[in-house]
């Protein structure tokens, strides 16, 4: 299973990379019709230890063919840590009788179940899983990323330290490229009206910002006599976010 590299499903949907956590002692496949779809296929030990160093998976399968507690035991751990991937459980028919609700996974399927059914499951607990996750907004444009998500931003591929309305200043000039805008309009925006400051805040903070640049400083524009704006190279595509 390991050493299959990844090629088209015949419907034409992208590959899953799938991680199956196994004991050493299984002498077989956990879902044997798994290896006959063209999925990506890692097995790695049934050990949450096992995924610190493991690749990043669309799911993840916990084999419980053969101990159903160390399967409870290790899926209420992975779901405990905050495993981002859904979670599969594989039991023999006998054992789905004892799989309730507080094991924390995501789907159960047969040992035997055929490649269309796992497929199937496996789609729709991915799905579901993205579909519960809001979607992290990445933001990039000369040389700046900025992820909204995580309110941190690189220039250059170097991470800025920035402070809140650092970050929240910056991600107002980059998304409003080209575009003047004076000190009263930055402390409306970025600040809010209930700002009570004077304009000179703004200068502060956009030597600040600009000093946190390096390299890109220039790219905060001062306008004489009006305030700044956010330089963008004419022949540079506006900034648009994309979800990732």
């Amino acid at each position: 299973m390991e050493g299959r590299g990844p090629g088209p499903t015949p419907e034409g949907r992208p590959l899953a990379q799938i991680l199956v956590l196994s004991s050493a002692a299984a002498d077989a496949s956990a879902l044997p019709a798994l290896e006959l779809l063209s999925h990506r296929v890692i097995v790695i030990p049934a050990e949450p230890a096992a995924l610190v160093s493991a690749p990043t998976a669309d799911a993840v399968i916990v084999d419980g063919r053969q101990d159903l507690a160390a399967a409870k035991s290790l899926c209420k751990v992975l779901t405990a840590t905050g495993l981002e991937a859904p979670l599969v459980l594989v039991v023999t028919e006998g054992g789905m009788a004892a799989v309730s609700a507080d094991w924390g996974v995501d789907e159960v399927v047969l040992t035997g179940a055929g490649p269309a059914e796992i497929d199937a499951r496996l789609r729709l607990a991915i799905g579901r899983r993205s579909a519960e996750q809001p979607a992290s907004t990445r933001i990039q444009t000369s040389g700046i990323t900025i992820d909204e998500a995580s309110y941190s931003a690189k220039a250059n591929g170097r991470p800025l330290d920035l402070t809140y309305k650092e970050f929240l200043l910056l991600h107002f000039f980059a998304t409003h490229p080209s575009r003047v805008f004076t000190r009263e309009q930055l402390l409306s925006e970025v600040w809010g009206y209930d700002y009570f400051g004077g304009t000179r805040t703004v200068d502060v903070h956009v030597r600040r910002l600009r000093a946190k640049l390096g390299d890109l400083e220039q790219l905060i524009g001062t306008v004489r006599n009006v305030g700044y704006r956010f330089e963008v190279p004419e022949d540079e595509p506006q900034p648009a976010p994309t979800a990732h």
